[in-house]
């Protein structure tokens, strides 16, 4: 190399001009940074509330965590065109009912998710109000029990649940007078009266 040339490779890359390529690149990952910090504040947020929905789906807490797991996932997958044009919290209710929807689908029949091994004795017939509500729960078919929780734990609307499931409002009103019912037959005429 002579003297009066200049070693383009000896220069920092500090001191080199940013061309449009490394300029564009800094920006999409400012820009990713930007939506990864959206994202994390909103799971942060909704996290709990998604969890405790999910729980009383399945009633398994483990399975509820994978449930709010699967949900994060398909909204981070399309992140960047519903963090600004969608309503986030009914779009990530729709979102773990689909999944819970899903789940149900794949699992066989003959599966029973226990907290307790088999073997061990039945606890007695004084259960407190929140086992004896699950257990009514359970026996509800997934739909039925979506609307339940729907409207009655989360407190939503009739239009928001039809919404959130994809029915009609006059199926939710339905569905839900038929679930209640049942949980008021499954639970009895002596727990109606307490």
């Amino acid at each position: 190399m002579t003297s009066g040339q200049i070693d383009v490779c000896a220069t920092p890359p500090a001191e080199r001009q940013a061309g449009p390529l490394a300029r564009w690149a800094s920006a999409r990952r400012r820009q990713r940074e930007i939506r990864d910090e959206d994202f994390s504040a909103f799971v942060a947020a909704t996290a709990p509330r998604l969890r405790r929905i999910a729980y009383l789906m399945c009633r398994d807490w483990h399975l509820a965590q994978d449930l709010t797991q699967i949900t994060f996932t398909r909204m981070y997958a399309s992140w960047a065109r519903i963090r600004q044009s969608a309503n986030l919290d009914a779009y990530s209710r729709r979102v773990l009912m689909n999944a819970v929807f899903d789940q149900r689908q794949r699992r066989s029949d003959t599966e029973v998710v226990c907290a307790d091994l088999p073997e061990r004795p039945q606890p007695p017939a004084t259960t407190d109000l929140h086992v004896a509500l699950m257990t009514a729960l359970a026996a509800l078919p997934v739909r039925d029990q979506a609307i339940v929780v729907l409207r009655h734990w989360e407190d939503r609307s009739v239009a928001s649940v039809a919404r959130i499931l994809g029915i009609s409002a006059s199926a939710v009103k339905m569905r839900d007078a038929r679930a209640l019912g049942r949980i008021r037959a499954l639970l009895g005429d002596d727990f109606v009266g307490n």
